[in-house]
């Protein structure tokens, strides 16, 4: 009898162990997103999903000694954001080497920066700001001139990517690229001057590939500080409350060898963003080659994090699956025909990823390229039915409301990101004032079709996702110029849907994140003020107060500072985010 009683209780506190709660965050304002205006109190987690969600009382009956309990003092918590669209891999190898002017509300604070940074770079590196601002963002309204440029740093190599439609070198960099009057480019200009010589001025007509081959020619981090550089990156989105991504890819980046840092982290539990990429075609006429090669490499769905179930994985194929279905944003420029031998080219990768069941996305602003590509899509579906495959466009700007009945009667999605927010005004100046919501997000929510919310960060817009946001519920640029009518303005919690269970679909995963519910992953954010509440103007500089990612704090601002956790220094030393950080909204 004492045996069995011995037995029991043993059996007891074995069961008991199991079902002990790693943490409780309580005393919040609980945003389940489960429906609109769903709140609770407190929230249990257990081995990296939520395992209760309800008030302080039913909650904390799970508690246990082991039980670590956050009292989140009456703040809001969210799911943690889900960008559908950001080049997170790609970033994460180069965040360091750059300052980033994201946030940056005046040029003469932004002028600034770039001169103190060019005091404390090294002779031999380059000053480089890569995208993520333009000049509405600014008090003056207007970008930098040349003249200022150089004469906030006359002795060391400086380059800025405006958009995908401008580039800037000062003197110094035109003379370490040997850049002349015999500089030439298939689809851009080097401007010339009354002399005969290189302005500074790079501009891209209509694509951006001088830009990109430009930059690629400022240097690059070791391998060292590209893993620096990414834990440093990951640890950035989780401060502004990212917590997944869905990684689109970028010309210039390889598979396998670019993934080789991410991969690494992930590897050993280090990488704080669940990350699921689809791989981009890299060579113009070499796409399927890609493709075939990549099919032999990996598939969707293989996770290679360590800690975090679908932490680290491979998605299936593009934004960018061939070079001749690309349309260019650049609204500085007008709408690019795409080639005649584009649907050929598409149709043989489409063909390749079905029969071997890859997800894809397709990169397209424009109706008129979405027609061309739909067209194609059709086509391979009749013959190859998708039965369920999962594919989504990219960006669709302009797409018609035909055009979205045939996206849906082929169970395909749209990724939406925030470009207008960078770029409304350059395009109401080329096409005049718009009336129509670009992209149409009001129609696409009514037709039930898949959406997901994101940044196109971190070139041709930022990574922070509370601008996007801000741009889903008040239809304004950054520059304060409202673009979208009353009614297509999306309400509080409808943008912040679309960036967390929206995106979690271009992923596979909309059953598994984006609410605050009973088996769901573990990733909240805390917030330092209540999103609902709180001034729609002041949205776009939001941040977390905490980050939670699988069940673990991986972030923690002043607020939760014992809950924070340390990162290695930055290297290299002299980088611009030791001084400045990232996104300007502190």
């Amino acid at each position: 009898m004492k045996r069995l009683m011995l037995s029991a209780a043993l059996l007891a506190a074995g069961l008991s162990a199991a079902q002990a709660t790693d943490l409780i965050v309580t005393n919040a304002k609980v945003a389940t997103m489960t429906k609109e205006g769903s709140f609770a109190q407190a929230v249990a987690i257990k081995d990296g999903k939520i395992t209760a969600v309800g008030s302080n009382a039913q909650v904390l009956k799970s508690k246990t000694a082991a039980t670590q309990v956050i009292d989140a003092g009456g703040r809001t918590v969210i799911p943690g954001l889900n960008d559908s669209h950001l080049h997170v891999i790609r970033e994460g190898l180069n965040y360091n080497a750059e300052l980033r002017w994201d946030g940056v509300t005046s040029l003469k604070k932004a002028l600034a920066m770039l001169k103190e940074q060019a005091a404390r770079t090294p002779d031999g590196q380059w000053i480089k700001v890569v995208g993520g601002w333009n000049e509405y963002q600014f008090e003056e309204k207007r970008l930098p001139t040349l003249e200022e440029i150089n004469e906030a740093v006359p002795d060391k190599p400086v380059f800025l990517l405006y958009l995908y439609g401008l580039g800037f070198l000062n003197k110094k960099g035109i003379e370490v690229l040997k850049y002349d009057s015999n500089t030439k480019y298939k689809d851009g200009v080097v401007e010339l001057g009354a002399d005969g010589k290189p302005t500074g001025l790079l501009i891209a007509k209509p694509n951006a590939m001088i830009l990109y081959t430009t930059l690629a020619k400022t240097g690059a981090l070791s391998r060292e500080q590209q893993v620096n550089s990414t834990e440093h990156y990951y640890r950035e989105l989780n401060r502004l409350g990212v917590t997944s991504a869905i990684d689109a890819g970028g010309g210039g980046q390889a598979y396998a060898d670019d993934y080789a840092v991410s991969l690494e982290l992930a590897k050993n539990g280090k990488l704080t963003v669940r990350t699921s990429y689809y791989l981009f075609a890299q060579k113009p006429g070499k796409e399927l080659e890609d493709y075939q090669r990549w099919l032999t490499m990996t598939k969707p769905d293989r996770n290679d994090h360590l800690f975090y179930a679908n932490g680290y994985n491979t998605e299936g194929g593009g934004e960018n699956l061939v070079w001749s279905a690309a349309d260019f944003e650049n609204f500085l420029e007008p709408r690019p025909d795409m080639p005649h031998e584009m649907e050929g080219e598409l149709e043989a990768v489409l063909r390749l990823l079905v029969k071997n069941r890859w997800p894809f996305r397709i990169h397209a602003t424009y109706g008129e390229s979405i027609e061309r590509d739909l067209a194609v899509i059709e086509k391979v579906n009749k013959e190859l039915p998708f039965n369920g495959l999962r594919w989504f466009f990219d960006h669709a700007e302009t797409i018609s409301d035909a055009q979205l009945l045939r996206v849906k009667k082929l169970g395909g999605g749209i990724a939406v990101q925030n470009r207008m927010y960078f770029q409304g005004e350059s395009y109401w100046k080329r096409y005049g004032e718009q009336t129509r919501q670009m992209p149409p997000i009001r129609k696409m929510l009514d037709m039930k079709i898949p959406v997901g919310l994101g940044t196109d960060g971190t070139r041709v817009s930022s990574y922070g996702p509370w601008p996007s946001v801000y741009w889903a519920v008040s239809g304004k640029t950054a520059g304060g110029l409202q673009i979208w009518q009353k009614k297509d303005v999306l309400s509080r919690y409808e943008a912040l849907k679309l960036m967390t269970q929206g995106s979690a679909w271009m992923s596979g995963e909309e059953k598994l994140k984006g609410t605050i519910a009973k088996g769901q992953y573990a990733d909240l954010v805390i917030l330092p003020q209540d999103y609902f509440s709180m001034p729609v103007e002041q949205i776009r500089n939001l941040e977390s107060a905490l980050t939670i990612v699988n069940g673990k704090v991986v972030y923690a601002g002043a607020d939760f500072g014992q809950y924070a956790q340390p990162l290695p220094p930055v290297q290299p030393e002299w980088s611009p985010v030791k001084y400045y950080g990232g996104y300007q909204n502190k």
